[in-house]
């Protein structure tokens, strides 16, 4: 990539840069190869013979050399402090054996707790544990905290047992692994970290993301998983000056009321998008926490844990509509699924079903829907925030997801399903539990193991793009999209090839036709990834690879 010629405006000046010689992903032109970016604000895409006409010397002029710029990645579903965590500590994602998990432990040098995440004893030849003896040997007496690739439970020593005070804790046995409220305390004790390291964590969160085109991030917090400072820590990166993605915060406490609802968001001092995000009504499929109809088919009497009854989530979902703001909760299970629509009926019945619908309110995951249960979620307008690489983790023949429901597992995380019914849908990682990759996560909505539930690239895109932005009902409805008046928010890719990718049978075939007018997307059945070259939010660079002026 190169640049053509430069003028640096004076500090007054609003920057202006014309990318030129390209691909524009836009519904204004579908051909387009140029756009001019004036401040913060996309102001023009078209043809590269207008591209020339319009440029002069005071615009900064950019080279594409055939790079797509496309609108920037919206990541629905992250836990910024714990992506950082996970990033800088111990790896066990491709740990196979307790043997190899207490090897690694062992090899890991350091002071104070050792932190880890990754592991998944379901892809395990033998998917015995290790004991809580063996971990605080391994680690030379100090306290460890494992964390399982779902989040939902982890590992720990027996010195961090002692020091948070497990013993009587709901999830707490005799073995190494802790659950529900252990799993909390475990956490809580083990994240006892200074605000310059929390700090430090959630940087390197926000750079990974700035790195991978992302431009804004839903953080998804809540009392268990990092406490109120973790979280006013989290939403200042918005007023801090600094270039990196915005953060879209949601809080995740229980209402009882709209006075309590109120009283909540006045003692937090952050002005939150809902009392949404990690509310949990039940946990995950790979803890077996997901709150089930019935049982696990790999752990016999073991049907999840509910968290939240229905009257409780329909108060709290009441409580959020009269005060205008997006409610919501984490469903996984059929059976949590069963509450969380019992409270919209709750609520309806309570606050009026329109209420409800104007509220927009989400509920995070739904993994497990049937087809009245879409309705429902349907006509209450609630929006799903799913996670598409979940399945390409964990819905392969004989994978975790077989392995812990059996034949139920095929009809897992409905993307067709919920498109055809109307269920409005945005995608996000749930990161540390899958990497911030945006490119893997759409491939997975076109490669998804239930061919009946595969969605286009386009569709995929969109749900991870502009439906982002407005399933947190941000105030400027252009954003996610690069036509003249959006936000310029956006990133450029090296590709290989760009086409229209269709779900098998599921898109008219006219669509595939440059007659149609269909924007191009970078080819995914590659196996590779495009690589990220510059990222931008609101006219500021977040990230630039030397390689886009090489």
């Amino acid at each position: 990539m190169t640049i053509e010629r430069s003028t640096t405006p004076a500090s007054h000046e609003r920057k202006v840069v014309l990318y030129r010689n390209g691909s524009v992903y836009t519904a204004a032109d579908p051909f387009a190869t140029a756009m001019l970016v004036d401040g913060d604000t996309v102001a023009w895409v078209g043809s590269e013979q207008a591209a020339s006409s319009i440029a002069d010397s005071s615009m900064e002029i950019i080279d594409l050399h055939g790079a797509l710029v496309a609108p920037g990645f919206v990541d629905s579903h992250v836990h910024l402090t714990e992506t950082g965590i996970a990033l800088g500590s111990l790896q066990l994602g491709g740990i196979r054996s307790a043997r190899q998990l207490l090897d690694a432990v062992a090899a890991s040098k350091g002071d104070g707790p050792l932190l880890g995440h990754g592991w998944d004893e379901s892809t395990w030849e033998d998917p015995a544990l290790p004991a809580a003896e063996e971990l605080e040997q391994a680690a030379g007496g100090r306290p460890v905290f494992l964390a399982r690739v779902d989040a939902h439970s982890a590992l720990v020593s027996s010195s961090l047992a002692a020091a948070a005070g497990l013993g009587g804790l709901d999830g707490y046995a005799a073995g190494s692994q802790v659950k529900r409220a252990a799993h909390t305390a475990a956490r809580q004790e083990a994240r006892r970290l200074p605000e310059a390291s929390l700090l430090a964590y959630q940087r390197c969160a926000l750079t990974e993301a700035a790195e991978n085109g992302y431009v804004a991030l839903a953080e998804m917090a809540a009392p268990h998983i990092g406490g109120v400072s973790d979280f006013r820590l989290a939403a200042a990166w918005n007023a801090a000056g600094e270039a990196v993605p915005e953060i879209l915060p949601y809080w995740g406490e229980l209402a009882t009321s709209e006075e309590q609802a109120r009283a909540l968001l006045d003692e937090l001092g952050v002005s939150v998008r809902g009392l949404a995000g990690d509310l949990n009504i039940d946990g995950s499929i790979g803890s077996r926490t997901a709150a089930l109809r019935s049982g696990y088919s790999d752990a016999a009497g073991e049907r999840g844990s509910l968290y939240l009854s229905a009257e409780q989530a329909g108060a709290h979902l009441a409580a959020c509509s009269l005060l205008g703001i997006q409610g919501g909760f984490h469903v996984i299970g059929d059976a949590g699924l069963d509450a969380a629509l019992e409270a919209l009926e709750l609520a309806a019945a309570e606050v009026g079903e329109q209420r409800i619908r104007a509220a927009g309110h989400r509920f995070e995951h739904v993994e497990v829907a049937d087809a009245n249960a879409v309705q429902q979620l349907a006509r209450y307008a609630v929006t799903v925030s799913a996670q598409p690489r979940f399945d390409a983790a964990w819905g392969n023949q004989g994978g975790m997801y077989e392995q812990r429901l059996g034949s139920r597992s095929r009809s897992m995380n409905p993307f067709a399903t919920f498109y055809a019914a109307g269920v409005p849908i945005c995608f996000g990682s749930d990161s540390p539990v899958t990497p911030l990759r945006p490119w893997s996560s759409v491939r997975a909505c076109l490669e998804h193991h239930n061919h009946a539930e595969r969605i286009s690239a386009r569709a995929a895109f969109l749900g991870h793009t502009r439906a982002g932005w407005r399933a947190a009902a941000y105030h400027n409805p252009m954003a996610g999209q690069l036509v003249p008046g959006a936000p310029a928010s956006f990133a450029i890719w090296d590709v290989e090839e760009l086409m229209v990718q269709v779900a098998d049978g599921r898109v008219q075939s006219w669509s595939t036709d440059p007659r149609a007018r269909t924007p191009l997307l970078p080819a995914l059945d590659t196996g590779v990834d495009p690589v990220c070259l510059q990222t931008v939010k609101d006219g500021t660079v977040l990230f630039s690879s030397p390689a886009l002026r090489s």
